[in-house]
């Protein structure tokens, strides 16, 4: 199988779930609700669906970072002891790799000591590392804040019923009420969609 094969196949699934969970949240909301639940639901089923795709890549980057790294400090220590480096050290497309493919070439070119050059790029993720935790740490309370407004029509539509009116009817079988809901939907998603890119800047800068 070729190397790239796995990583297609998972680019055209993630493709795939987008659609179809437009579609299935844009199918149920027609049919218990009409147009109106059909674009709030057909929008906060995309959302889900991309946040769930977002968490399983962002699990699976970690993990080959972690692996790369784990790679890297044995290469260090073959090298260290004698023994040849371990290659794999130098496969792949991360960040990790480029450097260590770069210090191979610049071993070979000047005679510095390979076990060093890689001993300073492991030293170096790893404090990349922590900060970018500190960092994701800090970060957490705008998320939760985020989330939290995001949440708050729903304590609306609540109170709504329990001062006895039918807010989700007036939200969904009313012009006004459709635009409402609309003009909501896309608020909360900019919010989110901002409050995300916000918090992924520093580890996108890496």
């Amino acid at each position: 199988m070729p190397a790239g094969e796995p990583r297609l196949r998972a680019t055209l699934s993630a493709r795939r779930a987008l659609p179809t969970a437009a579609l299935l949240g844009g199918g149920v909301g027609a049919f218990l609700g009409g147009p109106v639940a059909a674009v709030v639901l057909t929008a906060y089923g995309t959302l889900a669906a991309r946040a769930a795709l977002r968490r399983r890549e962002q699990r699976k980057a970690d993990l080959a970072h972690r692996r790369d790294l784990d790679r890297l400090g044995a290469a260090a220590a073959d090298l260290r002891a004698g023994l040849p480096a371990d290659g794999a050290a130098h496969d792949g497309t991360g960040r990790i790799a480029r450097l260590c493919r770069a210090a191979v070439r610049l071993a070979d070119r000047t005679g510095a000591p390979l076990a060093d050059l890689l001993e300073r790029i492991e030293a170096d993720a790893r404090a990349a590392d922590r900060g970018l935790a500190a960092a994701a740490a800090q970060a957490a309370g705008a998320r939760a804040t985020a989330w939290l407004l995001a949440a708050l029509p729903l304590g609306g539509i609540g109170l709504g019923y329990a001062i006895g009116v039918d807010p989700v009817a007036v939200l969904l079988h009313t012009p006004v009420g459709g635009g409402s809901a609309v003009a909501a939907v896309v608020l909360q998603i900019g919010g989110l969609l901002w409050a995300e890119r916000l918090g992924a800047g520093p580890r996108q800068a890496t």
